[in-house]
């Protein structure tokens, strides 16, 4: 369900951005990453992230305030293959791996080790996170922010 509510959230999230200017989306605001496109890439760079811990791969050091696209039609494309795969990759989550923990390099350097079943809302709620401040940058803007209510996204 988190993984279906994610791709539809940032669906309505990146349609209502398409509606600024590429200045607006670029403007410096008061958020951790800077402004809207900052904080659409850095939700880019967070799933990959974790993906990548998900599935056993060594992570490399990229900073969390990377720009990996700076076109936001590129980053919208980009946007839409990561949630089809963090779909296919919940979609294939099994017992086992949900009563496991990792054990990862953390952006601050330091090895760690974290149980699944706290890792993994963790990754969804991280999305929420930045979502929600995107949401406040675009209240700043003409545009208004979309409903991203689960129970309101996720409804038939």
């Amino acid at each position: 369900m988190l993984a279906a509510y994610n791709r539809l959230a940032n669906r309505r999230l990146y349609e209502a951005c398409a509606r600024l200017t590429d200045s607006e989306r670029k403007a410096r605001r008061p958020a951790f990453f800077g402004s809207i496109h900052g904080t659409l890439n850095h939700l880019l760079v967070g799933d990959r992230i974790w993906l990548a811990r998900f599935s056993g791969e060594v992570v490399p050091s990229t900073g969390l305030d990377t720009i990996l696209y700076e076109g936001f039609e590129k980053l919208g494309e980009a946007r839409e293959r990561e949630d089809a795969r963090i779909e296919e990759f919940v979609a294939g989550i099994d017992e086992g791996f949900l009563r496991s923990a990792i054990r990862y390099e953390n952006n601050e350097g330091r090895t760690v080790q974290d149980p699944v079943d706290v890792l993994l809302p963790h990754f969804f709620n991280h999305e929420t996170h930045h979502r929600g401040q995107v949401h406040d940058m675009l209240c700043q803007t003409d545009v208004p922010p979309p409903v991203l209510d689960l129970h309101r996204v996720i409804r038939p």
